[in-house]
């Protein structure tokens, strides 16, 4: 009788929902510019990943479009990558470059989660 109880055990273990494995977005920053690695993410837990191509320090800013709060990441050095770990909701994500004049030279960008 343990060993029944044991082996249902391990088996409940491995029908076990797995948590969500977190989407990834790669921002490449260069002068005066961000690339995407992807336009489209679904909901839920995901890395955004800066690395700084350029020879200028940047950073990232990330609002979704008709919310209030703004994620960050901080200044990131040439040849250096910052990650942030966020949970997106379905919408139109806005992120941009807050250093000096960076996002009025064009470093912006946005993405969709659905």
């Amino acid at each position: 009788m343990t060993r029944l109880i044991l082996v249902g055990a391990a088996v409940a273990g491995l029908l076990a929902p797995a948590a969500a494995v977190p989407a990834r977005l790669g921002v490449t920053a260069k002068e005066f510019r961000f690339s995407l690695s992807r336009t489209a993410l679904k909901r839920g837990p995901a890395v955004i990943e800066l690395d700084n191509f350029g020879q200028d320090v940047h950073d990232l800013r990330l609002r979704r479009v008709g919310g209030t709060r703004t994620y960050g990441l901080p200044e990131t050095e040439p040849g250096r990558r910052t990650e942030l770990n966020v949970t997106l909701r379905p919408g139109t994500y806005r992120l941009w470059c807050s250093i000096a004049d960076h996002r009025e030279r064009g470093m912006s960008a946005s993405f969709r989660v659905s």
